[in-house]
């Protein structure tokens, strides 16, 4: 019997960790600098920054938004995942983001971290040696527009989130990428 406690609370264990979504903190998991490896780092502040960004939204933060003419949150969070979808779809040949169904908020926000933890791992694959220039738009575009962009626009969803009276989680370190324990 006891045995059999200790299977179950095992599996469940690693049914939770199955369920947890990347980017809680940025592992210190590679000590090999390649333009690979530095722009797996980039793609990891921007999914750190996404998870603590949408991190503990509300219904009432999703809908807000600062004046007519402008996006609410969960528009700016669609077109965050739109640009992940693109980089993804732009960087891995093999394991393209090809969703087409509507996605409620949960769901597209684990897609979004999943799409940056995919080709950050990617990038990161034999210390660093993953090509760039095989991508099917330049790299250097995908820096400046839709990573820059996804990054422009989480600050937004802070933002928006501020305003809308849910500021954003105080013990993040966005210099270290950890969670600062209290």
């Amino acid at each position: 019997m006891r045995y059999l406690i200790v299977f179950l609370l095992t599996l469940q264990s690693f049914a939770q960790k199955q369920n947890e979504l990347p980017y809680y903190e940025i592992l210190d998991d590679t000590e090999v600098y390649t333009p690979a490896t530095t722009a797996a780092r980039m793609i990891d502040g921007l999914g750190f920054r996404y998870y603590w960004a949408t991190e503990g939204l509300r219904l009432e933060d999703l809908a807000y938004k600062l004046g007519a003419d402008s996006r609410t949150v969960a528009e700016t969070i669609d077109h965050i995942y739109g640009l992940t979808k693109f980089f993804r779809n732009s960087v891995l040949k093999d394991n393209k983001d090809i969703t087409t169904d509507e996605l409620n908020f949960e769901a597209k926000r684990k897609q979004t971290l999943v799409n940056l933890k995919l080709v950050s791992d990617a990038l990161k694959a034999n210390n660093g040696a993953f090509d760039l220039a095989s991508t099917e738009v330049p790299f250097w575009n995908l820096i400046n527009g839709p990573l820059e962009d996804a990054v422009w626009h989480c600050g937004q969803v802070v933002m928006l989130r501020r305003a809308s009276g849910n500021p954003f989680i105080s013990n993040v370190s966005l210099f270290s990428g950890k969670v600062k324990n209290n």
